[in-house]
């Protein structure tokens, strides 16, 4: 393939809803561009894009893929990411290294969650936002009322770049306002299309669109405003100029129209990609990390040492672990060597393979800006960093979201004991949205994912990658274990069964401390009635009853212990004795202190339209939670709440049904509280049956 410079790559994301059309619009680029002789459908399970089982199997997109076209002298990297919730980290990954993003828009449904949630995410990175309103072949479907949402929802920049003709049935092309041309479709998804005039009918919108657009581009440069308030217009060269400014700033966003499925309106979009999408050298510099890990602005040198961020990771059958690399500065080459920054090894770079979804194809080298792949690397994952010059500065890594639904997993057989390990393990380097961790205080491994279409995913994955069956329940809660009063207790441990006995006297007085305080234990022992050397002994015995409870077998926290009396033999007391007779005494004087359970409590932050706010505060209150306050901002509201753990299983996926997906929320453990007293009876049972069962 021909080789392109630095200044000739582009690199976007399509973003957006679930059946918006995404992957579609992708195999439409790959098709309008000679890139596949057939178009690849997601029904027929055909697609370029979509060629993990999963996918085939569930007919959506679960993973990014990343695939390229050439026009108009420009190399455009399309990275084609989930619209489903369950994959934002596949979304946050692309948005990490592209340039410019295309928000596709189902023209029927309009601004829908995940538009808005793409959207979002593509604002907070300054990313430049193109617009495509896809599927405009639908019945029902009305350009006008979806650009006025458009506008309402995100201001005066959006400015149509092209018009419908025609709707639904008798949807035939689209109008490319900037150069005055109608273009009418075959009706077929061979991409063919036939100049044409505008037709009459469209006169005034076409007018109305140009004018706004001219002004979109005027506006964008202080020369171009005053030439355009000197003679009232623009020429289409200082249009796309403007544009192009426009566009880079966030002040302009583009909007076009269409039909992927039979790839009208596509070509008009990837004109204006090539036209208007900022390089990596218009960028000029990229994200990294100072050596104490603050973030810093490099300047991208596309002469310079190579230093390249691995984004993704995937492991394909036949050829292991495929690397998904950005190039942001310099350049690398096969056979070279590289050192990865993260971990200080070094790696030689084997092949490197411009992405076409799951073909590739081989080049010598990658430069500054260009998405490409490597394989066989010994000790890179992702958010790693490879450079040719050790002393580069890493690459500032994706910003992956918290995980929203956790489940115990466990392995079916012992066989598969042995491999569960290493095999989530494999999980977690190629999805950092899967957290897995080992609790053994709970005695479980817990693994958290996106959702319930994520974890289920990783299920099926731990099967047909690695052969491991599991067993999925809810995860056990962290309950705690104090007391409210205070108590003494005594225990006399005596044993004798010839030759020497065994003697120890104890006389301990519990009493409850402030919460956070931990254990402390008091030595008011006077007259030697216990010998010093037998002191550490008691307090050994009641440590070591702490973790395992007396209540409900949950760790005990917060407490005053005080040994103030006792007694000893000269020839049968042992520090075990006195460790014995402690525990008894402890376990005694617990009951009597007027024993509790607490409950780990949440700080929760949901984040609404105003409109759910209503129903979401109920369901906060029926899942005992205490509202803290309320943060508005534009069209959405944050509900900050103090909610305990044991209600807030399956949460997002409850959050999402009733807010229709538009709802997001996260939490972190705050504190513990004391289970309320209708409650705790059923905890302390549950346990006790667990017990009894696992013993």
């Amino acid at each position: 393939m021909k080789r392109y410079a630095s200044e000739d790559i582009r690199n976007i994301a399509l973003i957006g809803h679930g059946t918006a059309g995404k992957t579609t619009l992708a195999e439409a680029m790959l098709h309008v561009t000679e890139k596949t002789g057939r178009m690849g459908s997601v029904d027929d399970g055909s697609a370029a894009f979509d060629y993990l089982e999963e996918e085939i199997d569930k007919g959506f997109s679960v993973s990014m893929a990343v695939g390229f076209v050439e026009h108009k002298g420009t190399k455009v990297n399309v990275l084609d990411t989930p619209g489903f919730a369950d994959f934002a980290g596949e979304v946050a990954a692309a948005l990490r290294v592209v340039d410019a993003t295309v928000v596709v828009v189902h023209a029927s449904g309009g601004i829908e969650v995940g538009t808005e949630r793409g959207w979002r995410q593509a604002q907070e990175r300054d990313l430049p936002r193109f617009l495509f309103v896809n599927q405009m072949d639908r019945e029902n479907v009305d350009f006008d009322s979806v650009l006025s949402s458009l506008r309402e929802r995100w201001g005066n920049g959006v400015a149509p770049y092209s018009l419908p003709i025609g709707s639904g049935e008798d949807f035939k092309g689209v109008v490319d306002v900037l150069g005055g041309k109608a273009y009418l479709s075959s009706g077929k998804a061979d991409g063919v299309v036939e100049e044409a005039e505008i037709p009459a009918e469209l006169d005034a919108a076409f007018q109305s669109a140009s004018e706004a657009l001219m002004e979109a581009a005027a506006e964008s440069d202080d020369t171009l405003l005053e030439k355009y308030f000197e003679e009232g217009t623009l020429s289409r060269d200082d249009m796309v100029r403007g544009l192009r400014s426009g566009v880079a700033a966030g002040k302009v966003y583009p909007v076009f129209c269409g039909c992927a499925v039979k790839n009208t309106g596509v070509r008009r979009l990837l004109d204006a990609v090539a036209d208007l999408c900022p390089s990596a050298l218009d960028v000029g510099t990229y994200r990294a990390l100072d050596s104490d890990g603050g973030e810093i602005e490099e300047a991208i040198q596309p002469e310079g040492s190579g230093v390249a961020l691995v984004f993704k990771t995937q492991v394909e059958r036949h050829v292991g672990e495929l690397a998904f690399v950005r190039v942001f500065s310099g350049r690398i080459s096969a056979g070279a060597d590289v050192r990865n920054l993260n971990r200080s090894e070094s790696e030689r770079l084997g092949h490197i393979s411009a992405l076409q979804a799951k073909d590739k194809v081989e080049i010598g080298e990658a430069v500054a800006g260009d998405i490409v792949a490597l394989v066989k690397l010994k000790h890179t994952h992702t958010g790693d960093t490879l450079a040719v010059n050790a002393g580069a500065n890493l690459v500032a890594p994706p910003r992956f979201p918290a995980p929203l639904l956790a489940n115990a997993i466990r392995a079916k057989s012992k066989a598969d004991e042995d491999k569960i390990g290493g095999a989530l393990a494999k999980l977690r380097q190629e999805d950092p949205t899967v957290h897995v961790t080992a609790d053994p205080e709970l005695k479980q491994t817990v693994i958290s994912g996106m959702g319930e279409v994520h974890l289920d995913l990783l299920t099926k994955r731990l099967q047909t990658r690695y052969g491991v069956e599991v067993e999925i329940s809810q995860p056990r809660i962290g309950y705690r274990e104090t007391i409210k009063g205070k108590a003494e207790a005594h225990y006399r441990h005596k044993k004798q069964s010839g030759g020497r006995g065994q003697f120890a006297d104890v006389h301990i007085r519990l009493e409850s401390t402030p919460r956070g305080s931990g254990y402390e234990f008091v030595n008011a022992i006077v007259g030697g009635v216990v010998p010093g050397k037998f002191i550490p002994a008691v307090n050994k015995g009641v440590q070591e009853l702490l973790p395992e409870g007396v209540l409900a077998g949950y760790p005990i926290i917060d407490l005053k212990v005080t040994l103030y009396d006792g007694g000893f033999h000269a020839v049968d007391s042992s520090e075990m004795a006195f460790k014995i007779a402690a525990r008894q005494a402890m376990r005694r004087a617990f009951m009597d202190a007027k024993p509790i359970l607490l409950e780990p409590i949440l700080n929760v932050a949901v984040t609404i339209p105003e409109s759910f706010m209503g129903s979401v505060m109920g369901d906060l209150t029926s899942r005992r939670g205490r509202t803290q306050g309320m943060d508005p901002d534009g069209a959405f509201t944050t509900i900050r709440a103090e909610v305990p753990e044991a209600e807030m299983y399956r949460y997002s996926t409850h959050l999402r049904s009733m807010t229709g997906g538009r709802g997001a929320y996260t939490s972190t453990v705050s504190h513990h509280e004391e289970v309320p007293g209708d409650i705790a009876p059923k905890v302390i049972e549950a346990a006790k049956a667990a017990k009894a069962e696992s013993e």
